[in-house]
């Protein structure tokens, strides 16, 4: 009986696959790494077609841990990188290698189309310009104008290899809505390319996909790509979504009034709402849409708020994550009135790309866990800054739950800090697939499995230990989080002028 659900992430430093059953448990998971091809400063590129072997091999592996029968598999449903793009041809062969949003070459495109017309960007797509897909077209387009001649297509990795693992052909390539906040291209709420933009920018409607919804079936996996997978040929494969979108969609966060920690690399904030109110005043919190229908799920991260964590304790620490939560724990909330700024490499949301890092107001009573802890508070901070936006943004709007994932979430202490800071209880989700299992929700609707994702979705999220706010820090929480507000805002023109130097 193929009652099997393969979920297949393509993320930026690996793809991993992983087998579940109707019940949401997981059978078996197979991982691969990518490689960034980086040649110079600013260029980090991706090879498509190692990314489609580095797919099989994932999925062989993922089916031999699980010790499934391919035959048993009902459906296929693939996630992956958002910000990024890749060309291809009528054929479906790649024109381009995957221009990562890590990419920052197409920075003069960005500043172009924010002072162009970047309240109109917001407004229609959700998100401003940054290193995403309409400031890559226009670099494709003005500095390689021969290899952007040939692009029949502009497509994501994750859309790429499910329509070479269908056969299919340039004009049945698609894009599902839940990347269209980073396009700068489109109308999100009417779910189509803004003709209004793509003339603004002269950009031809031609080269981009049609728009899908993510349980859309676009193809069944052909008899030739089927041995690349271990897999029998024929099964259905979903349009699928961001990998972010999968990720919400697979913790859970399926009713207005819950947020999410993305605990990881980079800390998101995410949180949901049915209204659509795109963030114009401050270019902050992006307003992209959910996987389930009327909702979408506004969201704003730090580039690097868990890699400020590794560098820490690689460089000062001495010690693990562990010992250092230890003492992090026995000091008073704020640090001693230490700040922290976490944008060691720039800030995304809003883009600042010149910000630094900076800790202010250390003296020689401060030691080693001081400066540890924060870290951890100004990325609270953030995160309450980005709420507080949000709220103003919809003042009826409140949160009742914040979840967290990744491996930050893994730390009582910083989890404490944040529903400290944000006035929000802490959930810790149990589990430790998320994008993949959003995916295999997706590849379930696409057979027939279920019709309400939500509700399948809650089913299968598995909320842990729950932290309560404490109310007596929240005086010192807001008093820091006001100077954080203040010391940012300050600080960005002149690591603006420190970067021209």
């Amino acid at each position: 009986m193929k009652n099997l659900l393969l979920g297949i992430d393509i993320g930026t430093t690996g793809t991993k696959a992983a087998l579940f059953d109707r019940e949401g448990k997981l059978l078996g998971q197979g991982f691969e790494p990518s490689r960034l091809i980086q040649a110079r400063p600013g260029v980090v590129e991706q090879d498509l077609e190692e990314i489609y072997s580095e797919t099989a091999s994932a999925v062989r592996r993922c089916l031999s841990a699980g010790a499934a029968d391919p035959r048993n598999v009902a459906a296929i449903s693939i996630d992956g990188q958002m910000a990024g793009i890749c060309g291809i041809d009528e054929e479906w062969k790649p024109v381009t290698p995957y221009d990562s949003w890590l990419d920052t070459r197409c920075e003069p495109y960005v500043k172009k189309m924010m002072e162009l017309a970047g309240d109109k960007i917001i407004r229609l797509s959700g998100g401003p310009a940054s290193f995403n897909h309409g400031p890559k077209i226009l670099w494709w387009k003005n500095e390689r104008p021969e290899t952007y001649r040939r692009i029949a297509k502009f497509v994501m990795p994750s859309i790429y290899v499910a329509g070479k693992m269908a056969g299919l052909r340039s004009d049945d390539s698609w894009v599902d809505y839940t990347y269209l906040h980073f396009s700068c291209l489109s109308d999100l709420i009417k779910n189509r390319w803004s003709g209004e933009l793509c003339d603004l920018f002269d950009v031809e409607i031609a080269k981009l996909p049609k728009i899908l919804n993510p349980w859309d079936r676009i193809g069944d996996l052909s008899e030739k790509e089927s041995k690349a997978f271990g897999l029998t040929p024929g099964i259905p494969i979903a349009a699928g979504c961001g990998d972010t979108a999968a990720t919400v969609l697979g913790g859970g966060i399926v009713r207005p009034g819950m947020a999410f920690d993305v605990a990881g690399t980079a800390s998101c904030l995410i949180t949901c709402t049915d209204q659509f109110t795109p963030d114009v005043k401050h270019q902050t919190v992006m307003w992209p849409k959910g996987v389930i229908p009327g909702l979408f799920t506004p969201i704003a991260y730090i580039n690097g708020g868990g890699l400020d964590l590794e560098w820490f304790r690689d460089q000062f620490g001495q010690i693990g994550f562990e010992e250092l939560d230890r003492l992090a724990e026995r000091l008073e909330p704020g640090s001693n009135r230490l700040l922290f700024i976490p944008h060691l490499g720039g800030r995304v949301c809003p883009n600042a790309p010149h910000l630094r890092g900076l800790w202010m107001g250390f003296s020689w009573n401060h030691r080693r866990e001081h400066f540890y802890r924060s870290i951890l508070e100004a990325v609270a901070y953030e995160y309450a800054l980005y709420l507080k936006i949000q709220q103003d943004l919809q003042p009826n709007q409140r949160f009742d739950e914040l979840r967290g994932i990744g491996g930050g979430a893994k730390s009582r202490v910083w989890n404490q800090i944040k529903a400290d800071v944000l006035q929000i209880p802490y959930v810790k989700l149990d589990q430790e697939e998320f994008a993949t299992l959003g995916g295999a929700i997706i590849a379930g609707r696409v057979v027939g499995f279920w019709k309400d994702l939500g509700e399948v979705a809650t089913l299968f999220a598995k909320p842990g230990e729950r932290i309560e706010p404490r109310s007596e820090n929240l005086a010192v929480y807001r008093r820091q989080g006001d100077f954080y507000v203040e010391l940012i805002s300050g600080i960005q023109d002149f690591f603006g002028r420190l970067a021209t130097v």
